[in-house]
């Protein structure tokens, strides 16, 4: 297409990257100025903000997530809802960059997950996986004028991965290293761990989803105190973890699945945090936040030392999403992994909070360059592929 190959020619491009994670808070908007592609690619941030969905679309999100209560109409009509949201975050977030709707050149959108089935089911002789993402990037590319790029987990799944996680091709472009083996790690709703071994290539690139990162936090936060997090992990900081509460999580069958793996709402979400309230009734709240809080954290380290510590011992640590803030989990992470160096991603210029964001924007860019987005040693796909449903205005 003549205006995809004109968008591609350019030596810099103006690109929009939207994500909304499991937490389903709102919708990380940035802008990047993007240059070159694959291992050549560098970008600057030009402007980030995080929208807030609007009241009430949280609860609604998450009723048409479960299988009790999710209904195909509610579900049709949020794929245009939320499409809409998402374009109105980019007229929004372009506003703040001093820029014109004109001016950008691409969107890169990853859409609400509201299912993700990673585990393969023989359904009519076929083993199937299977991710819904919804916000159908045709909305947004309507919506905006400005080609959009989304939906990028399917042809992985097509190519018999799990469609997740995607943010490691990211963390191969933005973080390997000559000269140290390193651990990239992310704490949104989920928590999902990247191996790069210094000089490494994308085959030796393994990564996977090590369990919940804020989802139970969250979850447990608004039903004890009415709050949508644990402000700087202070809540946690106040409890004791409790050590026969922490036993019967960490034997989670999740924990001893060998990767590539990935999981999500469906097995850490809701459900699963009303099974902790009715085993938990008579305990503290603060030491359930406590000890829910330590588990995110043992489990990012169970993952490491199962998987991937016989291959690679880390020099660093650096660590991005909303859990970077949890100051009860990066001391947790510091007692667990003592003789890494941990900090934050912004210590290599990826700013921590926008970084999924600007992931998107980085694989929205390789498929305009008809370039392969996944990580085999990530996802479990036959092969690398090109990602993404590319969608015109």
């Amino acid at each position: 297409m003549k205006i995809l190959n004109k968008i591609a020619s350019k030596k810099k491009k103006i690109i929009v990257g939207l994500m909304s994670g499991t937490s389903a808070d709102g919708i990380d908007s940035v802008v990047v100025e993007v240059e070159g592609h694959g291992i050549s690619t560098a970008f600057r941030q030009i402007a980030f903000f995080t929208y807030p969905y609007p009241r009430g679309f949280k609860e609604l999100l998450l009723e048409s997530s479960s299988v009790n209560s999710a209904r195909l109409d509610t579900i049709t009509r949020l794929n245009i809802l939320i499409g809409t949201l998402f374009g109105e975050a980019v007229r929004k977030i372009v506003k703040k960059a001093g820029l014109r709707m004109g001016d950008v050149d691409l969107i890169g959108s990853h859409g609400q997950t509201i299912c993700h089935l990673p585990v393969p089911v023989l359904l009519l002789g076929r083993n199937i996986r299977s991710s819904l993402q919804i916000g159908h990037p045709g909305v947004i590319a309507k919506f905006t004028g400005i080609p959009t790029i989304g939906d990028f987990r399917i042809a992985d799944i097509a190519v018999g991965g799990s469609g997740a996680p995607l943010v490691p091709f990211f963390d191969y472009i933005m973080f390997r290293s000559t000269r140290k083996n390193r651990l990239i790690l992310n704490i949104g709703g989920i928590a999902n761990l990247t191996s790069l071994p210094k000089v490494c290539s994308t085959k030796s690139v393994r990564a996977f989803d090590t369990g919940p990162g804020n989802m139970i936090i969250d979850h447990l936060m608004m039903r004890f105190f009415k709050k949508r997090y644990d402000e700087d992990g202070e809540i946690a900081a106040s409890g004791k973890i409790l050590p026969r509460v922490l036993s019967w999580l960490m034997e989670h069958p999740y924990l001893r699945r060998k990767p590539p793996k990935s999981t999500g709402r469906e097995m850490f979400g809701r459900e699963f945090a009303d099974k902790i309230l009715r085993r938990c009734r008579n305990e503290r709240k603060i030491d359930l936040i406590t000890t829910v809080s330590e588990f995110t954290a043992i489990t990012v380290y169970e993952g490491y030392r199962r998987f991937i510590r016989s291959k690679m011992i880390p020099d660093e640590l650096f660590v991005s999403g909303g859990g970077a803030h949890n100051n009860y989990i990066t001391e947790a992470l510091r007692r667990y992994f003592f003789e890494v160096r941990i900090s934050v991603t912004d210590e290599e210029n990826v700013p921590s909070d926008a970084k999924e964001a600007i992931c998107f924007a980085i694989l929205a860019n390789e498929t305009l360059h008809a370039k392969p987005g996944n990580i085999t040693g990530a996802t479990g796909a036959s092969h690398e592929t090109i990602l993404g449903t590319i969608c015109l205005p």
